[in-house]
């Protein structure tokens, strides 16, 4: 992922049959340069990879503590002279009522989990993220004088409730997290509507391990919406402590734009037509 950190780290082994690197220096060198400034950060390192859109896939912790609880809850009924068939992922699967396509298709993508080791993230690699997250972006807000950052929330419609959500294509993010990853307190205010959009679907296929998942793909069928169409949002977001000038300039910002509609069992706020 990161060409100018491989071609100057020497030849390193970072998984098993896996090795990188083709220059001089040990890795762990050159993250000591890298943090003192001596080294250049590889250029295409940016927060969408801090935020998860590098690929990585969250904790598989999951695919164990489901099993454990329901065999442990199995042999807890046998004590009591009940015999209980919900026992592991397969037998959860089958009698399961799903809500929605989506939710059916992961938890079929659990079952067929069978390693627990990759990727590695756990809850402190979850607040090594979240700290170097903040420190980023207490940088950027007092290198620059700034009192708030704006960003939009997601980039696309949200998909249909229930179905395929929105595929992460070359590490494009839909919606960019920072608030929450950083332990932040982000502000969400209206700020449009679009009226067409492309519903993403599941397609079954192969994964790099031989197993079958289900995977969201993008769709190029437009769906177009009725008035007044799916919102989307903008985020506020300010350092720590100094959330009312979050609310200050969101509130402002909405005033201003009346940009928000109110749902229609549901008066309007003050100011709105």
């Amino acid at each position: 992922m990161y060409p100018a950190f491989a071609a100057a780290v020497k030849p390193t082994p970072f998984a098993p049959g896996v090795t990188k690197g083709t220059g001089t220096m040990a890795p762990a060198d050159w993250m000591v340069r890298w943090a003192e400034g001596l080294e250049p950060t590889p250029p295409n390192l940016t927060l969408r990879d801090l935020l998860g859109g590098g690929g990585d896939t969250g904790s598989r912790t999951f695919r164990f503590h489901i099993p454990q609880y329901l065999s442990r809850r199995g042999k807890d009924w046998e004590a009591r002279g009940f015999k209980e068939t919900l026992v592991d992922w397969p037998s959860l699967n089958a009698r399961s009522k799903f809500w929605g396509d989506d939710q059916r298709a992961a938890f079929k993508n659990w079952e067929e989990m069978t390693s627990l080791h990759s990727p590695p993230k756990g809850i402190a690699d979850n607040i090594q993220r979240r700290e170097l997250l903040r420190r980023v972006m207490m940088k950027v807000l007092l290198d620059n004088k700034l009192d708030v950052l704006i960003q939009i929330h997601t980039a696309l419609p949200p998909a249909r409730i229930g179905l395929a959500p929105e595929p992460v294509v070359n590490s494009r993010q839909i919606s960019y997290p920072l608030g929450p990853n950083a332990g932040i307190t982000e502000i969400l205010i209206p700020a449009g509507y679009v009226r067409t959009a492309y519903d993403p679907k599941f397609e079954l296929t192969t994964d790099a391990n031989g197993r079958k998942v289900y995977r969201s793909v993008t769709n190029t069928e437009p769906t177009e919406l009725p008035a007044p169409g799916l919102p989307f949002s903008i985020n506020f977001l300010v350092e720590p402590g100094m959330e009312r000038l979050a609310l200050k300039a969101a509130s402002a910002y909405q005033a201003a734009s009346k940009r928000r509609i109110p749902p229609p069992m549901f008066p309007a706020l003050a100011g709105e037509p």
